[in-house]
């Protein structure tokens, strides 16, 4: 079995023994690779057979001895961005050092490689850019996509997993343009460390349809393409070309969308999740880890979901894909669901969703007709904000995704807990400054009452002697584990039902009885999370008739067997 292909330079496949990489290339070639270099590891014998002598110190070190070198040189670095590009270096240099050191220290690594430093690696992508990584791919030249793609030297068979970005809406800090590849990288890294997918079949890719970054049109040191970014018909035929070209180049691949516009990702995922095994992490990644917090806040609080009231401050791509997939879980324990969609009251930038209101489509279902809101006690009249929907719907959940600091305010926050014994509040938006709480506050504001989870990490707070620790609701929990199921169960689509069973599965793996338990568990047990969401994910494939794989009679080995290790494999010198 082959896993992933460099023409004239390697060749990985396994046997009873293992993972072994055949070696056409000699030299200063093989030490310029990343995906098959060792260093210091390589034996003397395979440093004769390589060429290689001469090439490095006389001592073999091994993998164990090369991580603690390289962990001591990664907390010598002063700051998070050095740390970051410290990391990138190691992964341009040595593949499987880099994601042994990751996977060894992912909760220590996690904010580094992903949010919240990639965003300030990505803001300065074309001042630190030293090594291409990825695919880029212009709407400039759209006839060259195809030999772009292949270009990676891949098979059709090769690819499991495409994660592409346009960069309009990265993390909290927007229009990034060709920076955005960046964040595909840290992705699929995340994805590598956390469920085992092969760094050799994956691919990250940006579409460069240009930016409306005045500052980074204007820097002489951008990479990307220098006009605004090309919306309307040539976008969609451009999106459209993407989809179908890779989906022809790699037909088991899942496309995973990540950091487009508020105006395209809902749309985009709508038009081809039925069709091809597609993904948008930040609509349903952020859906099943936010639902996951929930349900757990859920079993500690006593109170049904069914007689819960949620209200979704941003209803946006992200706040609408966590109540549609609230509104799932309900159904699926016995709601009706028109009766569930009426548990939810979501704002957006004009206030409560209602009729008559100016809407996006994907917000046109959650609106609140007229008749609903007779009688309501209003600060201004005809405006329905946050605090009127508070003060007249009373709810038990409050969910932020609105990128509006503070908005859940100490009155706010206090005439909940006046109600509700335990008060669900989750504010969920990135970076830290744009939070529409603090956790501190909040178990202030209610004596230790509210259950949390927040988008960003926050250290446990001590209040009444009791040691807060608070979840943070970071997809990582959740996407790399779909993605593995997904590949594991050969998905020819990714479901709402798959979702939702992600959701559940990570729910499961923890308790939040004790006080001050987190409603989500640890980054330090990340891979064994995704091989149990992965297994989810794979029975809900299986139940829906959207696997064409069988994982046969013990689908727990099946999936162990799927996760690539960070070792070094056999060398064959060819």
């Amino acid at each position: 079995m082959t896993t992933g292909f460099q023409p004239n330079e390697f060749e990985f496949g396994r046997d009873e023994s293992g993972e072994f990489v055949t070696v056409m290339s000699r030299g200063h070639q093989v030490l310029a690779s990343p995906g098959i270099n060792q260093g210091s590891a390589f034996s003397r014998e395979t440093r004769e057979e390589l060429g290689l002598v001469g090439l490095l110190p006389t001592g073999v070190m091994s993998l164990e001895g090369q991580l603690k070198r390289v962990y001591q040189q990664y907390r010598a670095q002063p700051d998070a961005l050095s740390k970051y590009l410290y990391l990138n270096a190691m992964h341009d240099r040595n593949e499987v050092l880099y994601f042994a050191l990751l996977t060894e220290h992912i909760e220590e690594m996690m904010p580094i490689v992903y949010t919240p430093t990639i965003g300030q690696a990505i803001e300065e992508y074309s001042h630190w850019y030293q090594r291409p990584r990825g695919v880029f791919l212009s709407i400039d030249e759209p006839e060259t996509m195809a030999r772009s793609l292949q270009s990676m030297g891949h098979r059709p068979e090769d690819v499991d997993l495409i994660v592409v970005t346009d960069s309009e809406g990265i993390l909290g800090i927007g229009d990034q343009g060709v920076g955005g590849v960046a964040i595909t990288v840290g992705k699929l890294a995340v994805y590598t460390a956390a469920a085992g997918i092969h760094p050799h079949r994956v691919l990250p890719v940006v579409l460069d349809t240009g930016t409306d970054n005045l500052r980074l049109l204007n820097d002489d040191t951008y990479l990307g393409a220098r006009h605004a970014r090309v919306r309307g018909e040539q976008y969609d035929e451009f999106i459209e070309r993407f989809v179908t070209t890779a989906h022809e180049l790699y037909p088991r691949a899942m496309i995973h969308w990540e950091d487009f516009g508020a105006a395209n990702a809902t749309r985009i995922l709508a038009k081809y999740r039925n069709d091809y095994c597609t993904f948008n992490d930040d609509i349903q990644g952020t859906a099943a880890v936010v639902v996951a917090a929930v349900m757990a806040a859920v079993r500690t609080s006593g109170t049904p979901l069914a007689e819960q009231r949620i209200v979704v401050h941003g209803a946006g791509t992200a706040g609408i894909g966590i109540a549609s997939l609230l509104r799932r879980v309900m159904v699926e324990e016995g709601m009706d669901r028109d009766e569930a969609r009426r548990h939810f009251w979501g704002l957006g930038s004009r206030g409560l969703l209602r009729e008559g209101l100016r809407l996006r489509d994907f917000q046109q279902p959650w609106a609140r007709p007229a008749s609903d809101l007779e009688g309501w006690t209003l600060d201004l009249e005809g405006r329905y904000e946050l605090a009127d929907v508070v003060r007249n719907v009373r709810p038990t959940i409050l969910i932020g995704s609105s990128a509006q600091a503070g908005t859940f305010t100490e009155e706010l926050v206090r005439e909940m807990v006046g109600y509700c014994e335990r008060p669900i509040i989750m504010p969920l938006s990135n970076p830290t400054r744009k939070a529409e709480a603090v956790p501190a506050d909040l178990i202030s504001w209610t004596d230790g009452r509210a259950l949390i989870a927040t988008g960003s990490p926050f250290e446990p707070i001590s209040y009444g002697g009791v040691k807060y620790r608070i979840a943070q609701a970071n997809n990582a929990l959740v996407f790399p584990g779909i993605g593995l199921g997904a590949i594991a169960s050969g998905a020819t689509r990714i479901s709402e039902g798959m979702v939702a069973a992600a959701a559940t599965a990570l729910a499961s793996t923890v308790s939040a009885q004790a006080k001050g338990s987190a409603l989500l568990p640890s980054m330090s047990s990340l891979r064994s999370i995704s091989a149990r969401v992965a297994l989810a994910v794979v029975a809900a494939a299986q139940n829906q008739n959207l696997a064409t794989v069988e994982l046969g009679a013990n689908p727990v080995q099946a999936i162990y067997e799927a996760m690539w290790q960070p070792r070094y494999p056999r060398v064959i010198p060819a």
